[in-house]
Parts: structure tokens; C-alpha cells; sequence
């Protein structure tokens, strides 16, 4: 994170990637090249059980404008354009999705040294408004994410977070789905030399009563391999051993196996990225 608290879903963030990311039990690959004008094409595909997804995104950068152009399988187009710093600490992000002429939205972000804010509003004639807005420094913060549809007149999402930052360890409180999930995450960086990093995060929800627990970590078994492993509390333990062969390009294989349940297979995931 950068200079101040940052936007509302730093909060809780690196904790989420140690736990969740890059973890997966599809085959995906992706494959990114670059025109000579600068665009870059990213092809990608992913097989998951007997189904194959394919999109193919493109990414022009001209000054502070920032145009990504997507289309997938289903024929949808997404299209983002970000407008960086048209003021000091301002972004401006215009989003839609052809042919649904209801997905456009317009956002607005601001970072400040002691704030973080980002409002959005959906085009349409009755929109949902959202909200979030972060307030403290490098160290402490706290923030609020709201959305209200003007349709219904009705709050969908109000949620609320708490950050501490130090040197070495970050921790959050995160108040979700109205009120009645309360997940509190741990990120402990403890070599950085080699990237050795724990992690926990446990939720709680306030109607089940129940609780979900996750412990994770990551060790750099040399400056170009990553290997990252996980166990929940109903029992699922996963890993993760990532390579960075060349410059940007990874691959990446994952496997999960229910330990209260060995005779079933594991799962096995594979992902390889290519970059020139």
C-alpha cells in the first residue's frame, strides 16, 4: 500500500491473496503479446469440468487513459476505460457491458494522505449508488462500504472495516452481509528476504453461528519459485507451487485434498501465463 490508508478493499487484502489466490482446480492458460502501437492482446482459455471458456482482452495505454476491451465465449464485450490523475489524486473509471444495457457505471476514486474514496453510480434511470470511504494513515484505518438502490429505496450492502499496518504484521476487522458476518485476518511477514509470509482469517456469522477458520503461508524456495500452502477447518488442504520461468511468465499448479476424506481424488489445478 501506498502513501495513506488507500481505498476500501486494501483493507483485509493482502491477507485475502495469501489465503485465495492463485489457488484453483481448473486449467487455465493465457498467452500476451504486444503491437507495435503498444496494444497488448491477452488470449486466454479455461477448462472447468467439461466446459471450455475462451475471451480475448486488448489494453492501449495513451497517457493517462487507460482503455481494456474484452470479449468472451458468450459474446459480451467488456469495456473499461480509466482516466488516471485528471486531477491530483483523482481517478475517473467508465465500465459497461455489451449487450446488457443496464451494466454501465461511472466511479470516481480519490487517495489522499489521510482518505481514501470511491462513489460510483450505475447509468441508468433508476440506479444503485454505492459508497466507500476509508479515513486514517499508514497505520490505522477505518472504512465504510454502502450501496443503495434507488429502485427499491432499500440499503443492499452496508459494511464496515477496521485496519492496523506495521512494519512487519497487518491486521482487520471486517463487519459483512449486513451486519451478520464478522471476519477478523492476520498477515505476518516473517523473512523478507525470502517472502515468507503467515497468514490466518476467521468469520464468523452471526445468524448461523457458525465459524470458519484458514491458515496459510508462502516461502520462496529461490527468487523464482513460490510455493504456498493452506489448511481450513473443514479439514481441505491445499498448495500451491508457482515458477517463474522467464520474465512475467508463470506457471503455476495447485492441488486440494480432503483430509477427513482421503479415499476421494484430489484436485488439480494448472495455470501457465505467458508474456514476451
Amino acid at each position: 500500500m501506498g502513501k495513506g490508508p488507500g481505498l476500501y478493499p486494501d483493507i483485509g487484502k493482502k491477507a485475502r491473496d495469501l489465503l485465495y489466490r492463485d489457488y484453483q482446480g481448473d486449467h487455465k492458460f493465457s498467452v500476451t503479446t504486444y503491437a507495435a502501437n503498444g496494444v497488448a492482446i491477452t488470449s486466454s482459455g479455461s477448462k472447468k469440468g467439461d466446459f471450455f471458456l475462451a475471451d480475448v482482452s486488448t489494453k492501449l495505454i495513451n497517457k493517462n487513459i487507460t482503455t481494456d476491451v474484452k470479449v468472451d465465449t458468450n459474446s459480451k464485450l467488456f469495456t473499461t476505460i480509466t482516466v488516471d490523475e485528471a486531477a491530483p489524486g483523482l481517478k475517473t473509471i467508465f465500465s459497461f457491458i455489451a449487450p446488457d444495457q443496464k451494466s454501465g457505471k461511472v466511479e470516481l476514486q480519490y487517495l489522499h494522505e489521510y482518505a481514501g474514496i470511491s462513489t460510483s453510480i450505475g447509468l441508468t434511470a433508476s440506479p444503485i449508488v454505492n459508497f466507500s470511504g476509508v479515513a486514517g494513515n499508514n497505520t490505522v484505518s477505518l472504512g465504510t462500504d454502502v450501496s443503495f438502490d434507488t429502485a427499491s429505496g432499500n440499503f443492499t450492502k452496508y459494511n464496515a472495516a477496521l485496519s492496523f499496518t506495521s512494519t512487519d504484521l497487518i491486521a482487520s476487522l471486517i463487519l459483512n452481509d449486513k451486519a451478520d458476518t464478522l471476519t477478523a485476518s492476520y498477515y505476518h511477514t516473517v523473512s523478507p528476504l525470502t517472502n515468507t509470509v503467515v497468514g490466518a482469517e476467521l468469520s464468523h456469522g452471526f445468524s448461523s453461528n457458525e465459524n470458519s477458520l484458514t491458515i496459510g503461508t508462502q516461502h520462496l524456495l529461490d527468487p523464482l519459485t513460490l510455493v504456498k500452502a493452506r489448511v481450513n477447518n473443514a479439514g481441505i488442504a491445499s498448495a500451491v507451487l508457482q515458477h517463474e520461468w522467464r520474465p512475467k511468465s508463470l506457471f503455476t499448479i495447485s492441488g486440494e485434498v480432503d483430509t477427513r476424506a482421503i479415499e476421494k481424488s484430489a484436485k488439480v489445478g494448472l495455470a501457465i501465463a505467458l508474456k514476451p
